[in-house]
Formats: C-alpha cells, sequence, structure tokens
C-alpha cells in the first residue's frame, strides 16, 4: 500500500494538494478536520463534542479522531493507499497512526512536510476567511492553532526523521510546482520501498543456492542464519558457542540467537533495497519476531516462497551432499536427517499457512535443474513487484 502523512502548519495548502494526490494515486482520502465539520454540520454527537474544540483551535481528542479515522479506511478498501491530511498532529497520534496501518499490514510510506513562513500562512488565511465562511479563520483563532501547531505537532517531525522517511516540501509556489515536487518525492520514496523475502523448503530442497542467486539478480542482501552461525562457530565466538550444539543435532537454534544475527545483518546494510531470508523463520515465533524486525526499518516481508520437494528426494539429495565438500554435520547421519525434516514438518509447515493469510505466499516446485527451478522463483518475484507497483 502506498499510505502518505501529508503535513504542515495551517494554511500550507494541504487540503488542495491532498485532492491532487488522491486523485494521481487512486488513495482513500482522510482529513480530520474535514470529517469533523460533516460531524458538526450533521449535529452527531460526535459533532457536537468537537465541536468547541474546534471552534477554539484546539486538538480533538484522540479517542475521537480513532473513531473516525476507522470509519473512513474500512469504507474505502479498493484504493491503493491512504492520505492522511493534517494526522498525525501529535506525538501520540503518530503512534496511534503505526497502531491503526499494522491493523491493516502496513504501514507509512512517507511523511511530507509543506514548509511554508509564518507570515505567509497567516495572510492565506485571513485571505481565506472571506470566502470559507469558517469560523476559525480568524486572526485570534489563527494565532491559537499557531502556537498549538508550535507546541504539540512539530515534535512528530522529530518522529518521522528518526524513522527515515521525513520529507520537507517548498509550500510556497505555484500549486502545479508544489504538486510536481510532492509526486517526484512520493515516486522516489515508494521506489526505495524495501523488497523482503522468505525462502523456505525443506532441508535439501536447494533454498541456499536459490537464495544466493535470487538476491544476486535482485540486488538483494541475502541472509542465511545456518551460513552465519556456522561462520560464528568457525570463529569461536560466545554466538557461536552457544549456537554450535543445536546446529550440531540439526535443530532450531534459540530465538535470541537468531534475533542477533539478524539484527546485525540489517543494521550492517542500511541502503539495502531488501533482503532475503533463507530459512527463517522456521516457527510461527520466529515468523512474529521478523514481523517485529522489519517493523523497525519500516518494512515488512513482501513475499513468501516455499521450494516444494518430496521427503524422498529430500534424503536422496542429502545424502549426496553428505559425499561432497559442502557436507554439513548433520548430513551424514539418517537419524539427524530424519529429526530435521519431522522438525520441518512440526514446527516449519504452520509458518506457510501463516503467509498463505497474508496473500504473500508462492509455492514452487523444486524438482528440475538448478536453472528451471531458478526461473520459476524469479518468475514470483516479477509477478509480486508488478503487484506491488499497481497497488
Amino acid at each position: 500500500m502506498l499510505n502518505i502523512a501529508l503535513f504542515g502548519p495551517p494554511g500550507a495548502g494541504k487540503g488542495t494538494q491532498s485532492k491532487l494526490l488522491v486523485e494521481k494515486y487512486n488513495l482513500t482520502y482522510i482529513s480530520t478536520g474535514d470529517i469533523l465539520r460533516e460531524e458538526i454540520a450533521n449535529n452527531t454527537p460526535l459533532g457536537r463534542e468537537a465541536k468547541d474544540i474546534i471552534e477554539r483551535g484546539g486538538l480533538v481528542p484522540d479517542e475521537i479522531i480513532v473513531q473516525i479515522i476507522e470509519k473512513r479506511v474500512t469504507m474505502n478498501l479498493d484504493s491503493r493507499g491512504i492520505l492522511f491530511d493534517g494526522f498525525p498532529r501529535t506525538v501520540v497520534q503518530a503512534y496511534i497512526l503505526e497502531g491503526l496501518l499494522l491493523k491493516l499490514n502496513s504501514s507509512l510510506t512517507c511523511m511530507l512536510s509543506l514548509e511554508v513562513p509564518r507570515d505567509e500562512l497567516i495572510n492565506r488565511m485571513l485571505e481565506r476567511s472571506k470566502t470559507s465562511g469558517r469560523s476559525d479563520d480568524t486572526l485570534e483563532v489563527i494565532n491559537v492553532r499557531m502556537q498549538e501547531y508550535e507546541n504539540k505537532t512539530k515534535p512528530v517531525i522529530e518522529f518521522y526523521k528518526e524513522k527515515g522517511n521525513y520529507h520537507p516540501i517548498n509550500g510556497v509556489g505555484s500549486v502545479e510546482e508544489i504538486f510536481e515536487n510532492l509526486c517526484n518525492t512520493i515516486d522516489s520514496t515508494f521506489q526505495q520501498n524495501y523488497f523482503n523475502v522468505v525462502l523456505l523448503g525443506k532441508p535439501g530442497s536447494g533454498k541456499g543456492t536459490q537464495g544466493e542467486i535470487l538476491a544476486k539478480n535482485n540486488n538483494l542482501i541475502y541472509v542465511s542464519t545456518g551460513k552465519l552461525l556456522r561462520r560464528e562457530i568457525a570463529s569461536g565466538t560466545e554466538l557461536g558457542l552457544k549456537a554450535k550444539p543445536y546446529m550440531e543435532r540439526g535443530e532450531i537454534v534459540p530465538d535470541e540467537i537468531a534475533i542477533k544475527i539478524i539484527e546485525r545483518q540489517i543494521a550492517d546494510h542500511p541502503s539495502a533495497s531488501g533482503f532475503i531470508f533463507k530459512g527463517f523463520p522456521r516457527t510461527i515465533v520466529q515468523a512474529y519476531i521478523l514481523d517485529g524486525l522489519l517493523r523497525r526499518t519500516n518494512s515488512k516481508v513482501s513475499l513468501m516462497l516455499n521450494i516444494r520437494l518430496s521427503t524422498l528426494e529430500a534424503i536422496k539429495r542429502l545424502n549426496d551432499r553428505a559425499k561432497t565438500e559442502r557436507k554439513r554435520v548433520y548430513d551424514g547421519s539418517t537419524e539427524l536427517i530424519l529429526n530435521r525434516l519431522d522438525e520441518y514438518e512440526k514446527k516449519t509447515k504452520p509458518v506457510i499457512e501463516y503467509y498463505k493469510k497474508q496473500s504473500i505466499f508462492f509455492e514452487i516446485d523444486g524438482a528440475g535443474t538448478e536453472e528451471e527451478v531458478n526461473a520459476r522463483l524469479q518468475e514470483a518475484i516479477v509477478q509480486t513487484r508488478r503487484m506491488l507497483r499497481s497497488g
């Protein structure tokens, strides 16, 4: 989804630009001010409660804001995303927005802030008062609203600066010039969104080989917890010593170890366009952990690929690998191989169902040559990217 928060002080032109952006990008428009004025005009309980606060230039309680936003979001399910005009206006509301979008399995793409000098803002609103008929366009109320903005709303900028999705836009100029600047920023930001892939499959399905090829061909960072842990073990690090007995038995390492490995990889690649996670998550708990880790980068899992392979073929491949230099410590024992396959059936198959429910799941036939399997996987990535671009 393409979710945008259009930000700026009163009189910055958010309403005008919002209408243009909604039309261009097919977005659901949410203006808390407009919706509340509708409630007031209809004399609803919500409107009566908000009326006095708005006329004084104050901020309406968050309990009311949440209700009206949830109502509008559920009414417009076919749009490409949401444009929030003038919301969030406080840091508390910024956290509320995070939670609301999380319920939609989404996040905020960018926060665009229209920057306009104070004198220009006051002149604009006084001019607007001559034609708008809005009771909150008097000089006294304008000053209150400007002070509210300075005290409560500017800290929201810092919130989004820390998340890396704050973009200041020059709000002085013609409507067309400002709109062009907004669109250029949206287009470049949306293109920079992470594309994250989870690659799963039975032991022996070729995840490692395919994951490295897909990462190279799609400009993604390859993250294999197994490979990284083997490196830790070889180096004799503290993490490696903790992981070694689990790895030797072909078992899933404790989650706190996997978290540290993945956190480090994400932190080491701040300019990455996305990641391919090979063999992680392997449990439902790890699926939630990965969601949380990616949430910190304002991203999520874009696609889950499962390489389908029969149990007999998996056993054959692992036995064959045991005879090569690529042999793992758990490849040489039929008992360990069966233990790994049993772990997959019991713990990893539920992860597949988890991603199926999110409609980001592709299952790929793992039979055939390396090139044939890779072509199937690549086609799934191409299809997913196409769908994401089209919204």
